[in-house]
């Protein structure tokens, strides 16, 4: 997988200009670039398929399971319990309150929590995820957050109206102007190796898991 390019919304303070962050990074963008297809292959190359009608395009599993398994072996916790959003439910009224989901990855350093999470949904939870790590360094619960995302060039041939760069940089300077004194908010922005016919469409599965459990399976055997 390409990184296209890197857009930084916030570096500030000591620790984002510090020898340990700019090792973390390179960490982060390396296990990026592992991100493959077809499985095994080396590389990421697509099936051009637009995913606007039923049916067609691809889906987004590999995009971050590779990825991920590389920071898991480098000591990240996956799928990681973060409740720098919960609310409990107000008192005397009936309800759970609300919970954000899991982080994708994360990890403690000396100076505090790094995040990573991949953009596999819609534009909405695009604006969710980074409103996530922008809150987290507000409260002071996370020191940096990256968010991966894809530009159009792949996301035309991903599932429809997958999150995206084009999409959310018009809302750059919104991020960029929160008052935080110390961390690092970044957009990590990936595209294709390569697209080819031949390379068989990256399967969905009705609710996404069938597609995960069988890539899971495969990537365990390699």
């Amino acid at each position: 997988m390409k990184i296209a390019e890197t857009v930084v919304l916030l570096q500030r303070g000591e620790f984002a200009e510090s020898a340990e962050w700019k090792a973390i990074r390179d960490t982060i963008h390396e296990a990026i670039k592992q991100a493959e297809w077809p499985v095994g292959s080396g590389s990421f190359t697509i099936h051009p398929q637009s995913g606007k009608k039923s049916g067609e395009g691809n889906g987004v599993v590999p995009i971050k399971l590779k990825p991920m398994q590389v920071l898991k072996d480098e000591g990240w916790t996956l799928e990681y319990p973060w409740d720098v959003a919960t609310k409990a439910a107000p008192a005397g009224k009936k309800g759970k309150g609300t919970k954000p989901g899991d982080i994708d990855a994360a990890k403690h350093f000396s100076e505090g929590l790094v995040v990573v999470e991949w953009e596999t949904g819609n534009i909405s939870s695009s604006h969710r995820a980074i409103n996530k790590m922008a809150l987290g360094l507000v409260v002071k619960k996370c020191i940096a957050g990256v968010l991966v995302v894809p530009n159009m060039k792949l996301a035309q041939y991903l599932t429809d109206r997958i999150g995206n760069i084009e999409e959310i940089r018009p809302y750059a300077p919104l991020w960029e102007n929160l008052n935080i004194a110390e961390g690092v908010l970044e957009l990590v922005v990936i595209e294709q190796d390569a697209e080819s016919s031949d390379s068989p469409k990256i399967p969905k599965g009705k609710d996404g898991r069938a597609a995960e459990g069988a890539l899971t399976a495969l990537l365990n055997d390699l």
